[in-house]
């Protein structure tokens, strides 16, 4: 039984297969790269005019950091032109910009760059466009745990008083919902260390799609695919009653 699902308010994506969407056509990883940051672009436009309140994109783990000097190098730099290139973009489309991760191993033009768009997009409310950079979901809950430890040790938190919500309160995501949809294109079914804690009950979408060819008529599909779903969160439905909020 399903079509209860309204739109999702939050949907996250793992964007993933720039680098086998080059290789296919005999050009440089980096091409897939460039491809898929017009990809990213198409999906926030398509995103924007459906209406969703957050998107989050997992562009760079902290795995990645193992792939080849140069391709990590190529795109950390394009990242930053993005991001320095559509700054009054962000402003007229009213762009929240949150960046999720470590930005201590990054280099100072983007570390900086993501600084300086954080600040300038923080009273925008259309939509939060959450970037994971640097990012793992292991790292969030070991940095989460650390500074709750540093509390119980100072003497500002008992460890009984330690729930769910305090956890949240100091992950990388904290102050937002978790999300609802997770889409991973590039035919593969794993998460891949991305937002552990956070899709416990987060619908997930698989495509074999390749990023770079990830369309608005795909993005349709995931979301009607969602739609058609009912959420019980772990409950057993009594006909007649309404679903889990």
């Amino acid at each position: 039984m399903g079509g209860d699902a309204p739109s999702p308010r939050h949907v996250a994506v793992i964007m993933d297969g720039n680098g086998r969407w080059a290789t296919a056509r005999r050009l440089p990883r980096t091409a897939g790269h460039r491809q898929g940051l017009e990809a990213a672009r198409r999906l926030v436009e398509a995103a924007l005019r459906r209406g969703i309140p957050i998107l989050t994109l997992y562009a760079f783990s902290t795995e990645n950091w193992e792939r080849p000097r140069e391709e990590v190098d190529v795109l950390l730099d394009l990242f930053a032109e993005v991001l320095e290139r559509e700054q009054d973009r962000f402003d007229e489309e009213r762009l929240r910009l949150r960046f999720l991760g470590d930005p201590s191993r990054l280099p100072d033009r983007l570390a900086h760059t993501m600084r300086l768009v954080e600040r300038r997009t923080a009273r925008h409310s259309r939509m939060t466009l959450q970037i994971a950079v640097n990012y793992g979901g292991r790292t969030d809950l070991l940095q989460a745990v650390r500074r709750l430890a540093a509390k119980v040790q100072a003497g500002e938190l008992a460890p009984e008083a330690i729930g769910e919500r305090e956890i949240e309160a100091h992950l990388f995501t904290h102050g937002l919902p978790d999300p609802d949809l997770l889409i991973r294109t590039g035919n593969e079914q794993r998460l891949s260390n991305f937002l552990l804690w956070n899709l416990a009950y987060t619908e997930l979408y698989f495509t074999e799609t390749l990023w770079p060819d990830f369309s608005l008529e795909e993005f349709e599909r995931a979301l009607a695919a969602f739609e058609a779903r009912e959420r019980r969160y772990g409950r057993v439905r009594v006909p007649g009653s309404p679903t889990a909020p």
